[in-house]
């Protein structure tokens, strides 16, 4: 009698197909899952942690490439500062990158320098790079009127070199906010004007409680 073999799933190219046999599911689904859509999001917990098990077990990598050009969509932003090391701008930063890697999205950071020429010439490469929306950080950039852009002011802590620790959470949760009002312009739930966060709007929340 012929003996027979499982085959080993490592072996072969992994692609979308393989995770759908692999637990059961459609490939559609497990896009969604992957791309954490609103379709995915729908998907009981127990199953999306399934899909994600079985992802790593075969070593399924995405094709990115792929999946722009079936979308017409890179799912990329790009963040713009003056100063990266700003120690407030970091922590925002950190919000930002988080809310938008646990929804899909790749986050570019690159500093503005104010030129004449910086729209023309700096914004256009950005834009032939597929950049959807854009978040400036204690600057205001002259963007087309239209494109999906946030805008935070940290006048008040332009001269900070650190901040409170009871602050760094604070922060944090605005550069989270800052990136669910660019993807909800950038995905039609919203109307695609400036959305503007200032600092000192949000002072009395990140006033510690007195214990």
């Amino acid at each position: 009698m012929k003996k027979t073999t499982r085959k080993n799933p490592r072996s072969e190219a992994v692609t979308l197909r393989t995770v759908a046999d692999y637990v059961g599911l459609a490939p559609c689904s497990i896009s969604a899952i992957l791309n954490n859509s609103a379709a995915g999001r729908s998907i009981p917990e127990h199953t999306r942690d399934r899909v994600r098990r079985a992802v790593l077990r075969l070593n399924y990598q995405p094709n990115y490439s792929a999946r722009s050009l079936r979308t017409k969509r890179t799912y990329t932003i790009a963040l713009l500062a003056t100063d990266i090391g700003h120690a407030p701008a970091a922590r925002i930063v950190a919000g930002v990158e988080t809310y938008l890697r646990r929804n899909g999205y790749c986050l570019l950071v690159t500093t503005y320098d104010a030129s004449p020429d910086w729209v023309q010439n700096h914004f256009m490469s950005l834009r032939q790079r597929g950049v959807e929306g854009v978040v400036t950080l204690g600057t205001r950039v002259p963007l087309p009127a239209g494109f999906p852009h946030v805008f935070v002011d940290l006048a008040p802590w332009n001269l900070a070199d650190a901040i409170p620790e009871f602050f760094q959470k604070k922060l944090d949760g605005l550069g989270q906010d800052c990136a669910q009002r660019l993807l909800r312009q950038i995905e039609g739930s919203s109307p695609r004007t400036s959305a503007e966060f200032f600092l000192p709007a949000h002072l009395p929340s990140l006033t510690p409680i007195a214990r």
